[in-house]
């Protein structure tokens, strides 16, 4: 690895520490080139603007979500709601587990960004999620990509109003579980018995 290679890795890794300790609100700039040890400069000369340092983090956020489903996917039994279910838990355990890293996953300012195309990083998954929704829903008129996005905006929901104690304390139920069932009965029908 080349030495501009090894700061850019050392910044982003920084970074990502950074997110996963202190949550995205204690990320700047000056913090995360003094733990990589670099000059307070340095992550300009790397990333063009503060907006391509954080992509790079939240890529790094990406990967890892990946790499659990994938290994959750692996473990999953084949049936397709059995596997959206795996799919879902291992999501809303990253979001709880991981809060600021998924909160910066998720900003519009970096998914809309262009130079990192971390949209493009995203989609697999919601590929991944669609394509198990086709096999597992019950016949309806939206197309599977839009039960697909109706799930994950719904699970992502759950996943924020957990974290804000909102939802436990609405619904009274101090486990996510029963409101992930119910969710993915509301959208892909009743569970087969």
């Amino acid at each position: 690895m080349n030495q501009e290679a090894g700061v850019r890795a050392r910044l982003v890794a920084a970074g990502v520490d950074l997110v996963l300790r202190e949550g995205q609100s204690g990320v700047s700039l000056r913090e995360i080139a003094r733990r990589a040890g670099v000059s307070h400069g340095a992550p300009r000369r790397y990333f063009p603007t503060h907006v391509d340092l954080l992509s790079a983090i939240a890529r790094e956020g990406f990967a890892d979500l990946t790499t659990r489903i994938e290994q959750t996917m692996r473990a999953a039994d084949p049936q397709p709601r059995t596997r959206l279910v795996a799919l879902a838990r291992t999501y809303l355990d990253f979001a709880a587990a991981h809060r600021g890293m998924f909160e910066l996953m998720f900003r519009h300012d970096l998914l809309s960004s262009g130079r990192l195309r971390l949209r493009e990083t995203s989609l697999p998954l919601f590929t991944l999620l669609t394509d198990l929704v086709a096999q597992a829903r019950r016949p309806t008129d939206a197309p599977a990509a839009v039960v697909a996005g109706a799930l994950w905006a719904n699970l992502h929901g759950i996943a924020q109003l957990w974290a804000w104690g909102s939802l436990p304390l609405a619904t009274g139920d101090s486990d996510d579980d029963s409101v992930l069932r119910a969710t993915l009965d509301a959208h892909l029908g009743p569970a087969p018995n």
